[in-house]
C-alpha cells in the first residue's frame, strides 16, 4: 500500500491590510482589547474586483505546484475546503480545475469550515492509499469578511476572521517514506448554532430577502466562550489521539501547526502540552483567522522560514464550526 506525502505547500493572502485602528474607526473597539482577547494586530481582507476564493487558490495552488516539481496535467484530484465559495453553486472545486486548466479530474467540496482542511487532507490520503490517485491538489480558501456584521454589535467577529488561500500537493510515495501517518475526525453537531451562518438558506421560502438581510441572518454570529471552551478541550484530545494511535510522545513533535482560530487557544494548548515557543507555529497575530485557509497558509509559511524540514514530526489540529474538530501527524 501507498503512503501520501505533502511534497508541496503554497499560500497566498490579500494586500489588503486591515489594523486594529482602522477597525477602531469602524466600531467601538482598540487594539488593546483586540489583541488581549485574541492576538491579533491585523489581518488581511480582500479586494473587490481584485480577489476571489477562486483566484486566491489559483495562486496558492500554483507556488504549491511549483515547490513540488509538478504542473497542473499532473494532477489527478482536487480537494477543496471552504464554506465561501464564489457561488452558492457549482463548488469551488471546478472553478479552480478551470482557473489552472485541469479539466476532466474530479473535484471534491468540503464545508467543514475551521477543520475543513484536515478534513480535506484525510479523504486525499485515502485515495492515494487505496491506490486510486497518485497527486492530488488540497485546498482551505475563504473569503470571510464579507460575511461579518462589521457594526458594534458584531465586533467579537468581525475583528477575528481573515481572507486568504493556501494549498498542499498530497503524493504518492512507498509506505517506508515519510508522510501521512494516521488522521482523526470528530463532530457534534449539537453545538452548530454556536459558530454559524444561517443564510442564504434553502430552507426559507426564498434564498434571499430584504427579512433576512433586516435580521442578520447573513452574518456570521459566534458564542466566543462557547467555542473557547470546547475547543480547548477537544484541541487537547485530538491531539493526544493522534500520539497515542501512533505511539509517540508529545516530546518528539517537531511543530504543532495549530487552527488559528484565538491565540489564546494556541497558548493554551501550547502550555497543556509543555510545549515550547519553537514548536508551535502561530501566525494569528498578522493573518487573523482563515477558516479553512489557515493550517495550509501556516504551512506554507513555517516552510519558506525554515521552521519545517525534511524528516520532521508535523502535528495539524483544528476545531471550529460544527462543532468539527481534527487531527493529523505527519512525516515532512
Amino acid at each position: 500500500m501507498k503512503k501520501s506525502r505533502i511534497t508541496g505547500a503554497g499560500h497566498y493572502v490579500p494586500e489588503n491590510i486591515i489594523t486594529n485602528d482602522y477597525l477602531s474607526s469602524i466600531m467601538n473597539t482598540n487594539n488593546d482589547w483586540i489583541v488581549e482577547r485574541t492576538g491579533i494586530h491585523e489581518r488581511r481582507w480582500f479586494t473587490p474586483g481584485k480577489d476571489t476564493v477562486t483566484s486566491m487558490s489559483a495562486a496558492a495552488s500554483k507556488m504549491a505546484l511549483e515547490r513540488a516539481g509538478l504542473s497542473p496535467k499532473d494532477i489527478d484530484f482536487i480537494v477543496f475546503a471552504t464554506i465561501t465559495a464564489d457561488y452558492f453553486l457549482p463548488g469551488n472545486g471546478v472553478l479552480l480545475q478551470r482557473e489552472l486548466g485541469m479539466q476532466g479530474i474530479g473535484a471534491l467540496d468540503i464545508r467543514n469550515a475551521c477543520s475543513g482542511f484536515i478534513y480535506g487532507l484525510s479523504v486525499a490520503d485515502q485515495f492515494i492509499k487505496t491506490g486510486m490517485y497518485k497527486n492530488i491538489l488540497v485546498v482551505g480558501a475563504e473569503i470571510q469578511s464579507s460575511a461579518l456584521d462589521k457594526s458594534d454589535e458584531g465586533r467579537s467577529s468581525a475583528v477575528i476572521f481573515a481572507d486568504g488561500a493556501g494549498a498542499v500537493v498530497l503524493s504518492a510515495v512507498e509506505s517506508n517514506m515519510p508522510g501521512i501517518l494516521s488522521t482523526h475526525l470528530h463532530a457534534d453537531g449539537d453545538h452548530a448554532e454556536e459558530l454559524y451562518c444561517i443564510a442564504p438558506s434553502s430552507s426559507q421560502p426564498v434564498r434571499i430577502s430584504q427579512e433576512l438581510i433586516e435580521r442578520g441572518d447573513f452574518f456570521l454570529k459566534m458564542n466566543g466562550n462557547a467555542v473557547f471552551k470546547h475547543a480547548v478541550v477537544r484541541f487537547s484530545e485530538v491531539i493526544n489521539e493522534a500520539l497515542e494511535a501512533n505511539g509517540i510522545d508529545k516530546s518528539e513533535i517537531d511543530l504543532l501547526v495549530p487552527h488559528q482560530a484565538n491565540l489564546r487557544i494556541s497558548n493554551y494548548i501550547q502550555q497543556k502540552m509543555g510545549l515550547p515557543d519553537e514548536k508551535v507555529f502561530n501566525n494569528i497575530m498578522y493573518l487573523g483567522n482563515t477558516t479553512a485557509g489557515t493550517i495550509p497558509i501556516a504551512l506554507s509559511e513555517a516552510w519558506e522560514q525554515g521552521r519545517i524540514k525534511e524528516g520532521d514530526l508535523i502535528c495539524l489540529a483544528a476545531f471550529g464550526s460544527g462543532f468539527a474538530w481534527a487531527s493529523a501527524l505527519l512525516r515532512w
